[in-house]
């Protein structure tokens, strides 16, 4: 019979599959940041176009910027996560986590709600409240 420490160590090894998935997914907006440089560096020039391209460049990489910062910023928390699954500490932390992987589809959702189910049992929030930190 599986304990709460067998599921709680899988959990945590997805925790790390996920974060790596949510990494390599939040690097996709860089071709965006590569296009934006190139129209606010000059490189890409349109003598006809109506309005300011390096405006369009900049918009570009502004938005791409914070699309990757924010998916790696989630990717780092979510690797976080598992590590204090590991460690059975930062309970709230980790529930708040496992909130916020559901909105990563599909594996993120798989992950959040298992998470979810696990940490609201009462042994097991009890293991995180003795664990010294």
């Amino acid at each position: 019979m599986k304990t709460n420490d067998d599921y709680i160590r899988v959990l945590s090894i997805f925790h790390y599959i996920v974060a790596g998935i949510a990494a390599l997914f939040s690097l996709f907006p860089v071709i965006h940041l590569a296009v934006g440089i190139a129209l606010a560096s000059g490189v890409i020039q349109d003598p006809k176009a109506p309005f300011p391209i390096a405006f369009a460049g900049w918009f570009l990489i502004i938005l791409a910027s914070v699309f990757i910062l924010c998916g790696l910023l989630f990717s780092f928390c979510l690797f976080l996560a598992g590590r204090y699954l590991q460690q059975r500490r930062k309970y709230i932390f980790c529930l708040v986590m496992a909130g916020i992987a559901c909105m990563f589809m599909p594996f993120g959702t798989v992950l959040g709600v298992f998470t979810l189910i696990l940490l609201l049992k009462d042994d097991v929030k009890t293991e995180f409240q003795t664990t010294p930190v």
